[in-house]
């Protein structure tokens, strides 16, 4: 049976790669919306998993969001595996 996908709740960011952020800690699951680097519109939203409660603390308190992702979450995929939710960002409710 699949495992269902977390709704998890997304704050935007000031980071000239990422969109927004959140955290799933009950599926210890933290989400990303990237953006596009032309026009800073939202694109791709993936989820992470097995990031632990102090992960998000670190990534959260990250003076460069991009920055600690480059360097913490993206090279580590068996730490962190991911799965694409979005190619692009479900149109918006007016």
């Amino acid at each position: 049976m699949p495992t269902a996908i977390p709704v998890i709740a997304m704050d935007s960011v000031e980071s000239s790669q990422i969109h927004s952020i959140g955290y799933d800690e009950a599926t210890e699951t933290l989400a990303i919306r990237f953006k596009d680097r032309k026009t800073g519109a939202p694109t791709s939203l993936y989820h992470y998993s097995s990031f632990t409660p102090e992960n998000w603390a670190a990534f959260r308190g990250a003076e460069s969001f991009g920055s600690h992702f480059g360097r913490y979450i993206k090279p580590n995929p068996e730490r962190f595996p991911y799965v694409c939710i979005e190619k692009m960002p479900a149109t918006e409710l007016a």
